[in-house]
């Protein structure tokens, strides 16, 4: 073990929330133990100026509890700057709870959970995200009202993976736009890199129109499924980020466009679903600009989700969600325009109108 990496576990030691390198002023960070039920997660709130946080429930089996404290602090940020970005009046929040969602998720761990949301009096209001249902939302329903994407047929807006795969294919196609002078996707390649229910849902669009579809996934019988489906070719190289497509789209876990990674990528656009597509937001940022990549911002375009729960909580209907979710096209428009205007990364470009909005609303306070 090298030097510099026995200085960063001390470092952990001493400082395992406020010393991570993805803590950036959380408001608040609430471990969640309960011994009968098996139940361990972590609630992150980011920032609550415009709001309320909200933000779903992830349940991963994490390598270890410093991966969940980063992966909550990470996604909770990011619900911020997608709240403020799409107009909402609300703050940043997610939560994790550590374990494999297929053997280890119960009816009791979801209610005991909830009673932790409960806990914060509305502070954090949850939703749905990897490894969880629709089900399980309507179970975390029977004890506490901070939850949203619950059943329609128990007055909530549902399964919120098709707005958000939407709100992608809004983003994709303006960057196409942007990049080619055309949105018209029709003979583009795209490799869908992660097929869940957004992923799926983002190949519909895509098959719809015509593109070429690739699709990759951990989960063969899943990738065979998907692909007869939509008539979508299964990628079969092991390297991803090697692909010679017009436009990769991430739509699995973050942290994709690494320092290992890259330097390999030969799309001309990157635009997925998944969160925290940059492992260092700044650095990568910079080097897919200089690269010539064009990346339109994770925060920005796969907001169609929180859209869709936030429904739920203004009394909106269908049809605003889709208008709202549709003019994420606009918006990614506007601050690519900027970016190149200013001569910044596109990450910068939305970083900066979701920060502003923040900035403006504490003024008022």
């Amino acid at each position: 073990m090298t030097v510099d990496v026995l200085k960063a576990n001390e470092l952990k030691k001493a400082a395992p929330v406020f010393g991570q390198l993805s803590f950036d002023d959380h408001e608040q960070v609430v471990f969640c133990n309960d011994k009968d039920t098996g139940l361990k997660a972590i609630i992150g709130i980011h920032n609550t100026v415009l709001g309320p946080a909200l933000g779903g429930t992830r349940m991963w089996n994490y390598s270890s509890e410093w991966d969940a404290v980063n992966d909550v602090l990470r996604l909770s940020r990011g619900m911020t700057f997608k709240s403020a970005i799409t107009g909402l009046n609300l703050g940043g929040g997610k939560a994790v709870i550590i374990g494999d969602a297929k053997t280890q998720k119960t009816p009791e761990l979801m209610r005991r959970f909830g009673e932790f949301v409960h806990s914060l009096s509305g502070k954090y209001i949850t939703a749905e995200d990897v490894g969880m249902e629709t089900a399980d939302m309507d179970t975390v329903r029977e004890v506490t009202p901070y939850v949203t994407g619950i059943s329609e047929d128990k007055g909530g807006a549902g399964n919120p993976s098709p707005i958000t795969a939407y709100g992608v294919y809004m983003g994709m196609k303006a960057a196409a736009k942007f990049k080619f002078g055309t949105d018209n996707l029709e003979g583009k390649s795209v490799l869908v890199q992660g097929i869940g229910h957004v992923g799926e849902s983002l190949v519909e669009h895509l098959s719809k129109e015509g593109a070429k579809v690739l699709i990759s996934d951990i989960n063969q019988a899943r990738l065979e499924e998907v692909s007869k489906l939509y008539n979508a070719q299964i990628f079969t190289d092991a390297d991803v980020y090697s692909a010679d497509v017009d436009i990769y789209a991430p739509c699995a876990l973050g942290a994709t466009i690494n320092d290992e990674t890259i330097d390999r990528f030969k799309a001309s656009i990157i635009a997925g679903a998944a969160n925290n597509q940059l492992a260092d937001d700044r650095k990568h940022g910079i080097v897919l600009r200089e690269k010539g990549i064009l990346y339109a911002p994770d925060f920005l375009i796969n907001a169609g989700g929180i859209i869709n729960v936030y429904a739920e909580l203004e009394g909106y209907g269908k049809k605003e969600i889709m208008e709202k979710t549709q003019n994420i096209y606009n918006t990614t428009l506007e601050i690519l325009t900027s970016a190149d205007v200013n001569d910044i990364s596109t990450h910068e470009a939305a970083l900066k109108i979701a920060q502003q909005r923040i900035a403006d609303r504490k003024k008022q306070q």
